[in-house]
C-alpha cells in the first residue's frame, strides 16, 4: 500500500511542488547574495534594450547597403556599418539643430503658460456645471473644493520632491550620460558582429537540434524585426501628420503635442488616448471648437493609421488578435507599469513563434 503512494502521481507532484516552495522560501531569505545579480541585471537592462532596438531597426539597412554594387565595386559589411552610423549621427545631429531648439522652447512656454491653462480649465469646467441641465440639482462645489485641494497637494509635494531630491537628480543624469556612452558602442560591435552570433552559436549546440534551433532563432529575430521597424514607422507617421494637422488647425504647441502623440502610439490600443489627452486640456482653454478640431486630426489620422499603416506593417507579422493584445497591456500594465506595456506585444510575439514552432515540431516527430 506505501509504495502504491509512493509510486502515485499525486505524490510525485506534491513533492515537486514542496521542493520548488522551499527553494522560493530558501531564496527569500539569502537574497543579499542575489543582490549584486540584480544590480548587474538593472544596469545592463536599458543599454542592451536601446541597442538591441537600434540593432533591428538599422540592420536591415546594412544588409541592402552591403547588396549595392557598382561593376567590381561593393560595401563591405564594415564600412556598411560605418555608413548606417554616420547616417544616424546626421539624424541625430539634425534632431538636435532644428527639432530640439523647437520643442524646448515650446516646452518651456508651456511651462510658464500652466497657471493660466489651469485657470482657463476651471473656468471652462465652472462653465460646463452651470450649464448642464442634467447638473443643476447636483451640489458639486465640494468636489470641486477637493479637486482643487488635491491639485495643489500633489503640486507641493512634486515641487519638495524635486527641491529635495538632487542626489537622486544627480543619479539619474550619471545613469543616462553612462547610457549614450555605452549604447553606441555597443551598437556599432551588434551591428558588425551580430551575424557571427548564430554560427558561433550553432558550433555549440548537438548535431542533430542544431539546425531546427537555429530555424527557431531566425524566426524569432525576424518577428522582432518586423515589429520593431514597423512600430518606428507608425509612431513616425503619426507623430508627423498629427504635428501637421494640429499646425493647420492652429493648435497651441503642435509640434510638442504632436511628438507626444507619436511616442505614446508606441502603446497599441491605449496610446491614442494618453496622447490626445494633454492636446485636449489645451484646447479647451482656447475654444470648445478648438478641441472638436483636435478630436477631428486625430481621428483622421487614427483612421488611416489603422486602416492602412498599422495592417500593412504591423498586423501581419505579429497576427495578434486585439482582444489578446488588450489583456496583454492591462496585465503587463499592472505588473511593470509603461515599459510594461511597451514589451508587452514583442515579448508575447516572439514567446508565440516559439511554441508554435515547437507545436510543429512535436507533430512532425509524431507522424513519424
Amino acid at each position: 500500500m506505501f509504495d502504491k503512494i509512493r509510486r502515485s502521481p499525486l505524490m510525485f507532484w506534491s513533492l515537486e511542488l514542496l521542493i520548488v516552495a522551499a527553494l522560493i522560501y530558501v531564496c527569500t531569505k539569502i537574497n543579499f547574495l542575489f543582490a549584486p545579480i540584480g544590480t548587474f541585471i538593472s544596469t545592463v537592462f536599458v543599454p542592451i534594450i536601446l541597442s538591441g532596438f537600434l540593432f533591428y531597426l538599422l540592420n536591415l539597412l546594412v544588409k541592402l547597403l552591403e547588396k549595392v554594387h557598382f561593376k567590381k565595386f561593393r560595401i563591405s559589411h564594415t564600412w556598411a556599418v560605418v555608413i548606417v552610423f554616420l547616417l544616424l549621427f546626421g539624424i541625430i545631429g539634425y534632431a538636435l539643430g532644428w527639432m530640439i531648439p523647437r520643442l524646448v522652447k515650446q516646452i518651456a512656454q508651456l511651462i510658464e503658460s500652466l497657471p493660466t491653462i489651469a485657470t482657463n480649465l476651471q473656468t471652462a469646467s465652472k462653465h460646463f456645471l452651470t450649464h448642464a441641465d442634467w447638473l443643476k440639482n447636483v451640489d458639486l462645489d465640494p468636489y470641486i473644493q477637493k479637486m482643487n485641494s488635491s491639485i495643489g497637494t500633489y503640486a507641493e509635494s512634486a515641487l519638495s520632491t524635486m527641491t529635495s531630491s538632487i542626489g537622486t537628480l544627480i543619479s539619474t543624469i550619471t545613469s543616462v550620460t553612462v547610457v549614450i556612452i555605452t549604447v553606441p558602442v555597443m551598437l556599432f560591435y551588434m551591428l558588425k558582429d551580430g551575424h557571427k552570433l548564430v554560427p558561433s552559436v550553432k558550433r555549440l549546440l548537438p548535431e542533430k537540434n542544431a539546425d531546427t534551433i537555429v530555424e527557431l532563432f531566425n524566426k524569432m529575430s525576424a518577428t522582432l524585426s518586423s515589429y520593431i521597424d514597423g512600430q518606428v514607422l507608425e509612431c513616425l507617421f503619426v507623430g508627423t501628420f498629427t504635428a501637421i494637422g494640429y499646425m493647420i488647425i492652429s493648435q497651441p504647441y503642435g509640434l510638442l503635442l504632436g511628438v507626444v502623440a507619436g511616442i505614446s502610439n508606441i502603446v497599441p490600443y491605449v496610446g491614442p488616448y494618453i496622447g490626445i489627452f494633454p492636446a485636449l486640456l489645451v484646447a479647451i482653454t482656447v475654444s470648445p471648437m478648438q478641441a472638436v478640431w483636435v478630436i477631428v486630426v486625430v481621428l483622421i489620422v487614427q483612421q488611416v493609421d489603422g486602416n492602412l499603416i498599422y495592417p500593412n506593417i504591423i498586423g501581419r507579422s505579429l497576427q495578434v488578435h486585439p482582444l489578446t493584445i488588450i489583456i496583454l497591456l492591462l496585465a503587463a500594465g499592472k505588473i511593470a507599469g509603461i515599459p510594461g506595456m511597451i514589451l508587452a506585444i514583442p515579448a508575447y510575439a516572439v514567446v508565440k513563434v516559439v511554441v508554435e514552432f515547437v507545436y510543429h515540431i512535436w507533430i512532425l516527430n509524431n507522424e513519424d
